[in-house]
């Protein structure tokens, strides 16, 4: 489904100062359109020790890294499985696109709870992740005309109605555009992507372009009213149950 990146990112899991719980490709890698100037995102969960949660001191639970690699521009976010968990709890779909990227750098036996719980986080309300993300990026292209903003306002929209459909997490644009009905103009744009990351977006009918987002975003409301997905996440008490074991388990 996705192509292999050119780069070892083996070495990166032995750097991390606290036990990686895992680490995964996310960004336009999972996407399916990612260019030859792409960065890579590393995105995961990490256990802090006890101490720095129990002490008087803030724990930092997110660590952020850029550096670069054989000529590849690197960007790791992970967070500590407290934060992690409850990023889920709220709804984030952004999250569990990265729990459940089959682009896997690292994994554990803590990953495969996590992922194997992650069905029963998804709700209906996730829908107006998936609205609020396509719209902001619908604004950042008509801000810059480029093609990735473009790209990621359809993936947004095509994984949010896959998702209230089918119960599933589906990030990966081409994948999508076979299982949904998509406009029959996004292979070429995801096409014209891949020669660089900030191609422009040229010889596009943006009205028309318009049009056709905005029957995107009907349809994903109308998937989200038809939706069998709970309100509620039902994993609360399963993952507060493992982050506890675990954090005792260190």
């Amino acid at each position: 489904m996705n192509e292999p990146l050119a780069v070892d990112l083996t070495t990166v899991v032995a750097e991390q100062p606290d036990r990686l719980l895992f680490a995964t490709v996310s960004g336009a890698h999972l996407y399916g359109f990612p260019s030859r100037d792409s960065d890579v995102d590393l995105r995961g969960a990490h256990l802090l020790p006890a101490a720095e949660l129990l002490g008087l001191d803030e724990p930092t639970e997110t660590r952020s890294r850029m550096w670069d690699q054989d000529g590849v521009e690197l960007d790791l976010v992970s967070h500590d499985l407290r934060k992690f968990v409850r990023l889920m709890l709220r709804r984030n779909g952004y999250v569990l696109e990265q729990l459940l990227s089959p682009l896997v750098v690292h994994t554990t036996d803590v990953h495969a709870e996590m992922i194997a719980l992650a069905p029963d986080v998804l709700t209906f309300h996730h829908a107006h992740h998936y609205q609020g993300f396509a719209g902001t990026q619908w604004r950042l292209f008509d801000k810059s005309g480029e093609l990735k903003p473009l790209l990621y306002t359809f993936r947004a929209l095509l994984t949010g109605i896959h998702l209230m459909r089918s119960g599933t997490v589906q990030a990966h644009l081409p994948t999508l555009i076979e299982a949904i009905d998509a406009p029959s103009y996004l292979p070429e744009l995801i096409a014209a992507k891949a020669a660089a990351e900030h191609a422009p977006a040229i010889g596009l009918d943006v009205a028309a372009v318009h049009d056709d987002v905005e029957k995107l975003h009907d349809v994903l409301e109308q998937a989200q009213r038809d939706s069998a997905l709970p309100g509620e996440p039902l994993a609360r008490r399963a993952l507060s149950e493992l982050v506890v074991r675990v954090r005792l388990e260190r």
